[in-house]
């Protein structure tokens, strides 16, 4: 009776807290906005996890789902016809119906004693650290999305997009696993970057070991055990494995610093690096200039320091526009 009480005060919270995100996501698209109600919120969200995981998923659902709509042909309003109220409405039905979802899922969840999977994300240029109840870290990079469910016998990790740092509290009888699209990674006592991108899905192994497995098409492909310096790199039906320097890894982590570092790098690759982590974009003009290579370390988020450097050290041509910085010659 104690557990059922305890499932139904839990459920009740949930059910405040997805309220509250849902108004709001109301006060902030449909009210009177204020910097007053931008610090209110922050404040809100930084008094739990559970906040941000509810304010940050039904602001994604909503914000998808006002996208769809958009691309359905408007019907013709008149200019007396009220629009304000209708789209309150609309807002308020879906959070509810949102939440009611997931409290759902979730009760299922506890009746039936699987574990319950959490998600966590990063914006453009967003940095978060998760840890685990065992010790274990999860480190998001920039626009990253994962879920982490963990139960008596296993810990699992789906990376939905985006790039993740690993740093695992090895446990046999409870063997933690990653899982991106139909490729896998099992820890083997391992801290590992995975990094998924369009085609491919890379594996980097800083310490310890770990084995990345690809079942696609239904045809299960050879696993592999990647040890320090290890890179694998997983395609649709290939698996591969390269071997990269300590101080090559090291740098390919700068994003936990908030950095990005760069040898002898081609301008393009540099520019598509700082693209990961800004809303404004970097524009090569020509193949010429993006051919030219640069070293340094800069803020993964100044990406105007790296734009001046491009133009006092190599010479080339910066114009500035609202979305977008264009280097040329």
């Amino acid at each position: 009776m104690s557990s059922f009480g305890g499932n139904m005060d839990a459920l009740s919270s949930a059910a405040h807290i997805e309220q509250r995100a849902a108004d709001w996501i109301e006060r902030r698209d449909f009210g009177r906005w204020t910097k007053a109600d931008d610090a209110a919120l922050d404040a809100w969200l930084e008094e739990s996890v559970d906040h941000k995981v509810a304010f940050y998923w039904l602001d994604f659902s909503w914000q998808r789902t006002a996208r769809l709509t958009a691309l359905k042909p408007a019907n013709r309003q008149t200019e007396d016809a009220p629009i304000r109220a209708p789209r309150i409405g609309v807002a308020r039905i879906f959070v509810a119906a949102f939440a009611a979802a997931v409290l759902c899922a979730g009760s299922a969840y506890e009746w039936l004693g699987l574990p319950r999977a959490q998600t966590y994300a990063t914006e453009v240029g967003g940095h978060r650290i998760v840890k685990l109840e065992d010790g274990s870290l999860v480190e998001l990079n920039t626009d990253t999305v994962v879920e982490i469910a963990a139960s008596a016998d296993k810990r699992e990790v789906w990376l939905t997009k985006g790039e993740a740092f690993f740093e695992v509290k090895h446990d046999v009888a409870r063997p933690f696993t990653v899982t991106v699209g139909a490729h896998r990674i099992t820890d083997l006592g391992t801290k590992f970057l995975v990094h998924r991108q369009a085609d491919r899905v890379a594996v980097s192994v800083v310490e310890g070991r770990a084995r990345p497995e690809t079942d696609a098409m239904g045809v299960k492909m050879r696993a592999v055990e990647l040890v320090p310096g290890d890179v694998g790199l997983a395609t649709t039906n290939a698996l591969s494995v390269s071997h990269k320097a300590a101080a090559a890894l090291v740098s390919e982590l700068g994003w936990r610093r908030g950095v990005l570092i760069f040898h002898d790098t081609a301008l393009i690759e540099a520019a598509a690096e700082f693209n990961r982590y800004n809303e404004q974009k970097l524009v090569i003009a020509d193949s010429a200039t993006a051919k030219l290579t640069v070293d340094g370390t800069f803020p993964s988020n100044r990406i105007a320091i790296f734009a001046r450097v491009a133009r006092d050290v190599l010479g080339l041509r910066v114009e500035e526009h609202s979305n977008e910085i264009v280097i040329s010659r």
